[in-house]
């Protein structure tokens, strides 16, 4: 889902996904790069939004991008995960299933143009976040019925509802460069039910970005703050929290990069169970070290 942050650094994915301002640069004994470009990357945990993608293990990933010289972009980007299967067949009697998902497939298109100044780039775009599944189950719900109402629905649990985990967000970046630093503000909205929630369409996410290039041996220093709001909780299931990431990037030249990075979120527990749990009952959105790998082409 991930990030819009997520670890991709190809060519668009590295402005629309990690915040950093993309500036074609071409030797001028060299042809023209092409407009198309593609990543892989693997990871000791993918991390959405804070969130666990993959119950703490880890996942490979990767995509591919196509920036037009008019600034428009379309892309696509993979990943393995879990948490759709483990929302299901847990001790929860509201929630024994067999569901297959995993794979999280993200499609996005917009638009990006330097209208303020150079190193200073507008980002306009849809992204639709599609999770190839079998198996889960469709739910009627009373009509007005609430997660805190119904026994079906999201009390301990993203998907007991049978919510569609798929999601589409449109989102608004401002990426900016001063010297050495650069990043983006971005607010993304969803105008579907966020990632299997019941009853949240209207969801929106505000985050900034901040990269520093040291200008020592490629490496750049990395933060990130974000606030997830979820629409329509009732106050006992609060699934809003606030993430955070701190962390830096090597480049090693030649498309070759690595990451490392210490993540948290305040994400909330009822009763002493977290409302983003794991299998194992853990926190979804704990403290945790990143470590990835990743080849651009």
């Amino acid at each position: 889902m991930k990030t819009l942050h997520k670890t991709a650094i190809s060519a668009v994915a590295a402005g629309l996904l990690s915040g950093l301002a993309y500036t074609p640069a071409f030797a001028a004994d060299e042809p023209e790069a092409s407009p198309i470009t593609a990543n892989v990357t693997v990871v000791n945990d993918y991390r959405y939004r804070g969130l666990t993608q993959s119950n703490f293990k880890p996942a490979i990933q990767g995509g591919f991008d196509y920036a037009h010289e008019s600034g428009f972009y379309i892309g696509n980007w993979n990943s393995s995960i879990s948490w759709i299967g483990d929302g299901y067949g847990t001790a929860a009697a509201t929630r024994q299933a067999t569901v297959s998902a995993p794979v999280e497939m993200d499609f996005y298109a917009g638009f990006k143009k330097e209208f303020i100044g150079e190193g200073f780039a507008s980002d306009f775009g849809v992204l639709q976040y599609f999770y190839p599944s079998s198996g889960i189950p469709s739910i009627s719900l009373p009509r007005n019925a609430t997660p805190s109402t119904n026994t079906n629905t999201l009390a301990g649990g993203r998907q007991s509802a049978g919510v569609s985990p798929n999601t589409t967000e449109l989102y608004i970046a401002q990426n900016f460069t001063f010297g050495a630093l650069s990043g983006f503000a971005k607010f993304s909205y969803a105008v579907t039910p966020l990632f299997g929630i019941y009853n949240s369409t209207g969801s929106y996410y505000p985050d900034l970005t901040l990269n520093y290039d040291t200008g020592v041996m490629g490496i750049t220093l990395n933060g990130h703050v974000g606030y997830q709001y979820v629409s329509n909780n009732p106050s006992a299931y609060d699934y809003s929290y606030t993430d955070y990431k701190l962390g830096l990037t090597k480049d090693f030249g030649g498309g070759l990069s690595a990451a490392i990075a210490y993540v948290a979120t305040n994400a909330k527990s009822v009763s002493g169970a977290p409302i983003y749990a794991t299998p194992q009952n853990a926190n979804a959105g704990r403290s945790g070290g990143l470590i990835s790998l990743t080849k651009t082409f």
